[in-house]
């Protein structure tokens, strides 16, 4: 249930700020966003899995907070990343 390395490749490279950037909020967000996206297809199968929805709330909660931190430093950053994947409408 974890990303692939050539899946979180693709992730860092597309939403990395310059080369070399893995830690910006921008590319954690985008790979927990991949994760959870991932996870919710597991549980179409799996309903009963409690422990993984554990995890999955964690998360969740996780890229929550990120993404509060992001769009307190920077407005521009937090509606571009939010309309790259997608989370609000």
């Amino acid at each position: 249930m974890t990303l692939k390395a050539e899946q979180k490749a693709d992730v860092i490279k597309q939403y990395q700020a310059d080369k070399g950037d893995t830690g910006s909020p921008e590319v954690q967000i985008a790979l927990l966003s991949a994760r959870i996206n991932e996870l919710s297809g597991h549980f179409q199968a799996h309903a009963h899995d409690n422990h993984s929805r554990m995890g999955l709330l964690r998360m969740i909660g996780k890229r929550r907070k990120l993404l509060d931190y992001l769009k307190r430093v920077s407005g521009d950053r937090y509606r571009s990343l939010v309309g790259k994947l997608g989370l609000r409408k």
